[in-house]
């Protein structure tokens, strides 16, 4: 039993007559938990941001168990859209209407996953150079028990039929997905001899269309598995008659499907080892190792409500970890039930507390342009000038112009007795793609291995802290200090607006003066 709800129409304009809307290179998704047979099914599908010609649509998937009538989250995936137009020029999108918190949240967060999207594939490539300075014999696999990865091939062909189809007679996506799952499942299962069950699908890609009469070749085989999980990659070419009889394929879709498979009891199996034979199958299992390392550094980054706030640095994790400082800080300033504290001047101090965690939002009224603002405030070299709490800061690495890792040095607390407190921060800095967005400063503690702790200082760490601002005028702008401790951190709030030695609105009047007077050479 399945119901299908459709959500309200705040989206973009619907394309022209002629136009198709069509999916683009990528769909993202993860499999909470698998749907029985008896369940009711939810799928709830929104535009959450346009882009200029393509838009990202996020799809959440429940199930209802008619009995207990527990609801539980299936799936959660983004889809990317583009239009397909009917002549030369592309079609432009018009923007999304916002109409609730949710909404405005999901838009600002679609712009941080697109990011994603489009730099997955050189994080990948350095991640399999990686792999290929450890050399990438087929000798060096020398497991006793292990399964040659040709062995878990499997190939199958399908021919478009009109009910496969959309109206503009291409294959629907959603049915070469559920052809793709199935050959890839058979292939996993020649691996454990069971049911596997999907978990997850990287990399989802239509790099071309079909259309009835097509015959569609899936091609799956098992590029690795990881004790508990398989990586099975699936390619699929399609042919019309005439393709067929030249044996000129078109390469259309690609996947990688993770599954993992269980037992009557519910416990997890264990995969055997593959073995790769042949140079072809030696990239694929290394290009699964990469992957994986991929995956789990979204698992850990990619929610912001369940962030970590010291989380190592390295290639796998970079694009997600500053995903993750955006979106947490996003969330942060999203979040409702803060309490005003203090009003003086220009400048306004409100807490929210949620069980031990306490967190701080200073609002600051400033002369000053909103890109000059952001100009000095994502620079912290600056900090020293306007905040005591500073002692050094100093670049560790400058990752690109919006990612930089910075080390920073503190003073202990007034007549504290404790040691200096030094961090290591990343700091992520956003341009708004509209006038009605913010500029954004995100910190966050990270951990270098290159800079381990010392004895001189007490390591400390920044759960989440940074800027929002906001342009009011030419000549002027609000700006927005945001800080979430826990009641287990020192008080001292991460980008120096507060300390034993300053109030925070004395803090606030330093960089309000700061930020004007660089305003005023400007």
């Amino acid at each position: 039993m399945g119901a299908h709800v459709p959500t309200r129409p705040a989206g973009p304009r619907q394309p022209p007559r002629g136009a198709e809307r069509r999916a683009a290179p990528q769909v993202d998704g993860r499999h909470r938990l698998p749907g029985r047979v008896g369940q009711v099914i939810t799928i709830k599908a929104k535009v959450n941001r346009a882009f200029k010609t393509s838009m990202e649509v996020g799809i959440n998937v429940t199930v209802q168990d008619v009995l207990t009538n527990v609801e539980k989250i299936v799936s959660v995936a983004y889809a990317t859209y583009v239009v397909k137009p009917v002549g030369p020029e592309k079609i432009e999108l018009e923007p999304v209407k916002l109409l609730s918190a949710e909404d405005h949240l999901e838009h600002a967060l679609a712009t941080e996953r697109k990011r994603i999207r489009l730099g997955y594939q050189e994080v990948f490539q350095n991640l399999m150079q990686e792999s290929n300075k450890e050399g990438d014999y087929c000798e060096t696999f020398e497991e006793e028990d292990a399964i040659s990865a040709d062995l878990t091939h499997v190939q199958s062909i399908e021919l478009v039929q009109p009910p496969h189809a959309n109206h503009h007679g291409n294959t629907f996506g959603g049915q070469i997905m559920a052809w793709m799952e199935t050959v890839a499942s058979i292939s996993a299962s020649r691996l454990c001899r069971s049911y596997p069950i999907l978990k997850s699908v990287s990399m989802f890609k239509f790099w071309g269309p079909s259309v009835v009469g097509d015959r569609l070749v899936f091609n799956a085989i098992v590029n690795n598995t990881f004790q508990n999980s398989v990586e099975v990659g699936v390619r699929v070419e399609a042919y019309n008659c005439e393709e067929w009889i030249q044996n000129q394929a078109r390469h259309i879709n690609s996947a990688y499907l993770i599954f993992n498979s269980v037992n009557d009891k519910g416990e997890q199996l264990t995969f055997p080892k593959i073995k790769p034979i042949t140079k072809d199958s030696v990239r694929r299992y290394h290009g699964a190792i990469a992957r994986k390392r991929i995956r789990l550094a979204r698992k850990c980054m990619l929610s912001a409500k369940e962030d970590k706030p010291y989380d190592l640095w390295e290639k796998s994790n970079q694009a997600y970890m500053s995903y993750s400082n955006i979106a947490t800080l996003t969330y942060l300033a999203a979040k409702t039930g803060w309490e005003i504290t203090s009003t003086l001047n220009n400048i306004k101090i409100w807490t929210r507390e949620d069980g031990d965690v306490l967190s701080f939002k200073v609002e600051m009224q400033v002369k000053t342009a909103s890109h000059v603002a952001f100009s000095v405030l994502s620079d912290f070299t600056y900090c020293q000038q306007w905040d005591k709490r500073f002692l050094t800061c100093e670049v560790l690495q400058a990752v690109s112009e919006e990612d930089k890792i910075y080390y920073v040095t503190s003073p202990p607390p007034h007549m504290s007795g404790h040691q200096p407190r030094d961090f290591v921060i990343l700091v992520s800095r956003r341009q708004p793609l509209e006038p009605s967005e913010p500029y954004i400063v995100a910190v966050k503690s990270v951990t270098l291995t290159s800079v381990p702790p010392s004895s001189e200082h007490c390591r400390s760490e920044i759960l989440c802290a940074g800027f929002q601002i906001y342009s009011d005028s030419s000549s002027s702008c609000r700006v927005y200090y945001f800080n979430q401790m826990t009641s287990s951190l020192m008080p001292h709030l991460a980008a120096g607006l507060t300390g034993s030695l300053n109030t925070v609105e004395d803090t606030a009047l330093e960089c309000i003066k700061f930020l004007e007077l660089k305003g005023s050479k400007c």
